[in-house]
């Protein structure tokens, strides 16, 4: 990243203002989902589909859901 805002570009200071206001954020209110505790059914699929994901399956193409919900 540019060391001077006047050299970065759009995209950059963008994405560095995204950054900084998600961070402020989570300072002011915290993580909303701290008090729940993840059930174990919903971290092993979570695993499962995590290691999909790894593997290269991409799930369902959005076109096909489209096609299938009707947009």
């Amino acid at each position: 990243m540019m060391e001077r805002v006047g050299e970065m570009t759009k995209q950059e200071l963008w994405e560095m203002l995204e950054a900084i206001v998600e961070q402020k954020i989570l300072e002011l209110l915290g993580d909303p989902d701290e008090r729940f505790e993840l059930r174990e059914e919903i971290r092993a699929r979570l695993e499962r589909q995590r290691e999909r994901v790894l593997r290269g399956d991409r799930g369902i193409a959005f076109e096909a859901l489209l096609e299938r919900f009707g947009e």
